[in-house]
């Protein structure tokens, strides 16, 4: 009924009740009007506003035609427009709700797959480490097995009792006692020799221009002359000048022989002591590696996977690891502190570690050793994540091969001060402060490759508030670092602290290349830092001398010269040091020359032939 239309338009939004309202109505509505309020007892809710109708037979209204005509086409058209308007919007929402359903099962669909993903990369992780934990049992096993057969071979430490003390004591293996064997026998052999050489020498025959030989008859007469005595015994004859050459000459040759044997020996005794140097050290990993918390594989951080060990030092252990997460070799270094440490002492230790962190993470060179992570283990023991280098550091090759070539040498120190460069340029600059051999890696274990830098614990943070272009900045940490390598202003006592600068680093420069050079350190050699520090020797330390062997060129010590300049406002610094032209590319005479006086540089195939002419 059109009172039920009513009620029902009355229920619905007050915004379309004037288009129902007019559908319900029909076309004769005259004019829409609701009241302003209601009277007692009503309720708003259900008031009906009054609604004129038309009478059938005039379809007009009361208020004039006009109007009401007026009215009724703007009720119509805002009533189409409106009906065009929500047929659109109801459209719209239908097919969002049709995409919505569309996407919601396509996420279910995706988060599905996802998980079947992460359950198939949680497999292969969990086979990745099975695997990498059995590769490195293997080559636990094997390194064990190899060492025990080196013992044999080359020797193995054994304890011995010194009173109510045990100390261990090397003891060589069968290789080097063959070798001393051999060495024992030489000497022997060349004692002989010798001593034949001594009684021939004696039985030299007379040259024929001093004295004539004595003929058979001479010596018949000599012998009845010495009596009974010489009847007992005859004198051999002296042997002929060609018979004393010959014999003389197949001594020289057993002596030459054994000379060349001697030098073979020896060669091989130094082979022997640097594979004996490589073995100790592989006794001494193994062995800290059995004592260590880590040694069963744990996987750290729920990301890292130990390996092995590479080595140990005074209060951290350095692992080969593997990053499950970027699918990466990485060098764990876990620090662990001492238990019985004060909390204060922990404390600064942390801080330390951690101002070296906030350092070295910051800096990305292909020169320099990268840090990935950092995390603790537990309030003893914390972690940093580095890059991992196969081979060993330059102070483990200086010890076996002692030193290395002119251009070897030039190579690893060009790319030391490329990374030095990048320190000094990036803000603020940084002076790495602890450069030595042992910090120095070797990628490929030769000199003939790339290096890294490594270890940023004593680096200087040259700031604004600290740094001064002219003075330098103060060195609040006196007395630490390797004093072998660091410059005569470090080591300046005084009421105030010293001035350093990049300069530091450029010191450390000069040390390497010389020890690198000549295998030999040139201020403190073969002393301790102790002695060093009592005996002030660097601080003596005014001039480097160089000696004769082996030879290096003018332009090498030139380089070691302006490095080891002993005043710091005299000597150069990094970026002076960049552009040292020891360091810059070797340009050939002849074509410096040819360029300048603008000729053509003839090929190599024509020059070669003009000099084969020649």
């Amino acid at each position: 009924s059109p009172i039920a239309m009513m009620e029902e338009l009355h229920s619905l939004d007050p915004r379309r009740q004037e288009l129902l309202e007019a559908r319900f109505t029909g076309v004769g509505v005259a004019k829409v009007c609701f009241a302003g309020g209601s009277g007692p007892g009503t309720s708003p809710a259900r008031s009906l506003p009054p609604v004129v109708r038309s009478s059938p037979q005039h379809h007009s209204l009361s208020n004039p035609p006009g109007t009401s005509d007026l009215t009724v086409e703007k009720l119509t058209a805002m009533e189409n427009n409106k009906n065009s308007d929500l047929e659109k919007k109801e459209g719209r929402i239908d097919d969002l709700l049709r995409a919505n359903c569309d996407l919601r099962r396509q996420l279910d669909e995706q988060q599905r797959m996802l998980e079947r993903y992460k359950e198939r990369l949680n497999k292969c992780v969990t086979m990745s480490k099975k695997l990498l934990i059995e590769k490195s049992k293997q080559e636990k096993m094997a390194c064990r097995d190899k060492s025990m057969q080196d013992r044999l071979r080359l020797g193995h430490f054994t304890t011995v009792r010194h009173g109510a003390s045990f100390t261990e004591q090397w003891t060589d293996g069968y290789a080097f006692q063959n070798l001393i064997k051999q060495q024992e026998r030489i000497n022997s052999q060349r004692e002989d020799i010798e001593r034949q050489r001594k009684a021939l020498a004696k039985r030299k025959p007379p040259s024929m221009a001093q004295t004539p030989p004595l003929s058979l008859e001479q010596n018949k007469r000599k012998s009845k002359a010495n009596g009974a005595e010489s009847e007992a015994y005859v004198t051999p004859p002296l042997p002929l000048s060609a018979e004393y050459h010959e014999q003389e000459e197949i001594f020289k040759l057993r002596l030459g022989h054994l000379k060349k044997e001697e030098a073979e020996i020896q060669a091989e005794l130094e082979r022997l002591e640097r594979v004996r140097n490589l073995h100790i050290r592989e006794l001494k990993r193994i062995h800290n590696e059995d004592n260590s918390t880590f040694k069963d594989h744990p996987t750290l951080n729920d990301r890292y996977l130990l390996l092995y060990l590479l080595g140990r030092g005074g209060f951290s252990e350095v692992y080969k690891a593997f990053d499950l997460t970027e699918q990466r070799y990485v060098a764990v270094k876990i620090h662990q502190l001492n238990k019985n440490w004060r909390d204060e002492k922990k404390e600064n230790y942390h801080k330390h570690a951690c101002r070296e962190y906030r350092i070295h993470k910051e800096l990305d060179h292909p020169r320099i050793v990268k840090l990935y992570d950092y995390f603790s283990l537990d309030t003893d023991s914390f972690c940093t994540v580095l890059e991992y280098c196969e081979g060993n550091d330059l102070d483990f090759y200086l010890k076996q091969h002692k030193l290395m070539s002119e251009k070897e040498g030039r190579s690893i120190i060009m790319q030391m001060v490329n990374a030095l460069k990048y320190l000094n340029e990036i803000r603020p600059p940084i002076i790495h402060y602890d450069l030595k051999p042992g910090n120095i890696l070797l990628v490929n274990g030769t000199a003939c490759g790339e290096i890294k830098i490594t270890d940023f614990g004593l680096s200087k943070i040259m700031d604004d508030d600290s740094y001064n272009s002219v003075d330098g900045m103060e060195l609040t940490s006196q007395g630490a670092g390797t004093y072998w390598y660091l410059p005569p202003e470090c080591f300046v006592v005084g009421k105030e602290p010293p001035k350093i600068s990049n300069k530091v680093d450029v010191w450390s420069v000069g040390v390497i290349f010389y020890q690198a050079l000549y295998g030999r350190k040139p201020f403190g050699h073969n002393q301790s830092q102790q002695d060093i520090l009592q005996e002030n020797t660097i601080l003596k330390a005014t001039e480097v001398q160089f000696p004769p062997k082996p030879v290096v060129t003018p332009e090498a010590k030139a380089f070691i010269r302006r490095c080891l300049v002993y005043r710091k406002e005299d000597r150069i610094d990094v970026h002076q040091l960049a552009s040292d032209p020891f360091l810059m590319p070797h340009i050939r005479k002849s074509v410096a020359t040819s360029g300048a006086s603008g000729t053509a540089i003839p090929s190599t195939s024509s020059s070669s032939n003009s000099s084969a002419s020649n």
